[in-house]
């Protein structure tokens, strides 16, 4: 009997392109633009970064040869294992049933459909991942779904995370928690640009600072700030030159034993202060696929693969990602804890 599966339709290439249409606007990290693409030949990318020297230089006199020697910044190369994402899902002959006429050869599109369906629920799958990862490297700890650790951002530069407690309950101001926060992004930069700083606040976190009497005073007094105060904020609102805005990225695990955890992006009481518009502090790199005919070739974003069951029982569909997602310069990441 002709098998469509053997069809030019089905074969790595085509489901791979397909899988790859789907748009990506799962998340709000993704939605901001903050990491951009690329795809690299390799299974593991090597970042290489000079640390600029800016020194005074002393005066001499005219004529004499004590001028000050110039000098060169440190060149640093870490190497990185990019994450490996497998998942698989199958497509039954109950799942066409009624689709596709038994006997018949030239109804494709009802597999056809099928397939699309279902690699799209397996592509979203990838992209909540995504999200959480993006989410782990604004953290600067990447982490499993499992909860354990893929990369500790801190600890592979030797950074102290920069926190800086607003104490809302304590009465400390907000103007200066974040005064500190944009001296710490301006004197972090180190020759990066950016066009401002983004808070991603726990909804515990955000209630807490809409209702703080400091912020709620500096909305007082004209009817445009009254205004901005009277509707929703959770989309974000600029207060001291920081947007802030509600983040409740989440999503679930179901563990080894069957019970089902629900993973919060952003920690509760907290916040993420993020520099914007950067140049290369957040990159997402993409590694080939480890099938056959990828190896050694520029990878893309998701990959997907099917394999026809023994005795044409259904067909076995294969996704992977193989993303990293890095901040290159931690220093640049505050938390925002309340207490």
């Amino acid at each position: 009997m002709f098998n469509i599966f053997n069809g030019n339709a089905f074969d790595t290439t085509a489901l791979t392109d397909a899988i790859n249409v789907v748009p990506n606007s799962y998340g709000r990290l993704n939605e901001l633009g903050l990491f951009t693409f690329r795809g690299v030949t390799k299974t593991s990318v090597a970042v290489e970064f000079q640390e600029g020297v800016l020194h005074l230089l002393q005066t001499a006199q005219r004529g004499s040869p004590d001028a000050t020697q110039g000098t060169r910044g440190r060149r640093h190369l870490k190497s990185f294992t990019i994450p490996h994402i497998p998942h698989e899902d199958v497509v039954l002959p109950e799942d066409v049933q009624g689709v596709r006429r038994f006997g018949s050869e030239d109804q494709v599109l009802g597999f056809q459909e099928v397939i699309n369906d279902r690699l799209l629920n397996m592509a979203n799958k990838h992209f909540i991942t995504w999200e959480y990862h993006r989410a782990g490297a604004i953290c600067g700890e990447v982490i499993d779904a499992n909860g354990a650790t893929l990369l500790d951002l801190f600890e592979e530069f030797g950074v102290t995370e920069k926190v800086v407690n607003f104490d809302f309950a304590g009465g400390n101001h907000v103007h200066d928690a974040i005064m500190e926060i944009l001296r710490h992004t301006e004197d972090s930069l180190l020759g990066e640009v950016s066009t401002g700083i983004r808070a991603l606040c726990s909804p515990e976190f955000f209630d807490a600072l809409i209702t703080h009497p400091e912020v709620e005073e500096a909305y007082k007094f004209t009817a445009a700030s009254q205004e901005v105060m009277r509707r929703d904020l959770r989309r974000g609102f600029e207060h001291k030159g920081i947007i802030f805005e509600e983040y409740r990225g989440r999503a679930t695990y179901r563990a080894a034993d069957g019970s089902t955890v629900t993973r919060r992006f952003i920690p509760a009481g907290e916040a993420r202060f993020v520099p914007m518009g950067t140049r290369d502090t957040f990159r997402h790199y993409g590694a080939p696929a480890d099938f056959n005919e990828t190896v050694n070739t520029v990878g893309l974003p998701l990959y997907a693969k099917q394999k026809t069951m023994d005795f044409d029982r259904g067909v076995k569909l294969h996704t992977q990602s193989n993303p990293l997602f890095l901040c290159t310069r931690p220093a640049l990441l505050v938390r925002g804890v309340s207490s």
